[in-house]
């Protein structure tokens, strides 16, 4: 999918990520890390890998911060969710995963819901605290607006993020995240 990583930095906070979307035989695997600065940092990684409707099947992150390696495991089986190996009825019905910690996550429901522009929907996703990797179900608002700059643009609506514009490449990955994440390469 993308030749080479995507790179963000992070406004408003000293941070930078990278991260790759690559097509396997059986769906697709994102992979993304950061490095935040400031007053708690912190270094973050995740794999999320899904079927080849972009329905996520599993996702690991991993931290690292001055409490040491953490690591975080999701999977689906269907609409029902496990964390850890742990049953989170609380996470039923999810479809997608995503994550304070990188933009890269956003690409999943663009990918998968082909919105028409002026078309919206709303998804149920797990969303993760990186890096406390506390996870809960919030509801997101996607709406697929009218191009800008010549890019796709996009209005995510939630809980965890407010109502934020996102521009995509051809690819469906984030070039910025409105007042967040900015392309850097």
């Amino acid at each position: 999918m993308c030749e080479l990583p995507a790179a963000w930095r992070r406004l408003g906070g000293e941070g930078t990520g990278v991260g790759t979307v690559i097509a396997e035989r059986d769906g697709f695997r994102l992979e993304a890390a950061e490095a935040a600065a400031g007053e708690r940092p912190y270094g973050g990684r995740l794999t999320v890998r899904t079927d080849l409707a972009w329905e996520v099947l599993q996702a690991r992150f991993e931290t690292v911060t001055d409490q040491g390696m953490r690591a975080l495991d999701l999977r689906r089986d269907g609409a029902l969710w496990s964390v850890d190996g742990t049953r989170r009825p609380d996470l039923d019905g999810c479809v997608d995963v995503c994550a304070s910690c990188t933009p890269l996550t956003v690409t999943l429901p663009v990918r998968r819901l082909g919105l028409r522009r002026g078309e919206a929907r709303d998804v149920a996703m797990a969303w993760v605290e990186v890096p406390g990797l506390t996870v809960r179900k919030v509801l997101r608002r996607c709406t697929r607006l009218e191009p800008a700059g010549g890019r796709e643009c996009y209005e995510i609506s939630d809980a965890a993020l407010g109502t934020v514009t996102v521009t995509v490449d051809r690819e469906g990955v984030p070039v910025d995240i409105e007042g967040l994440y900015a392309r850097a390469a």
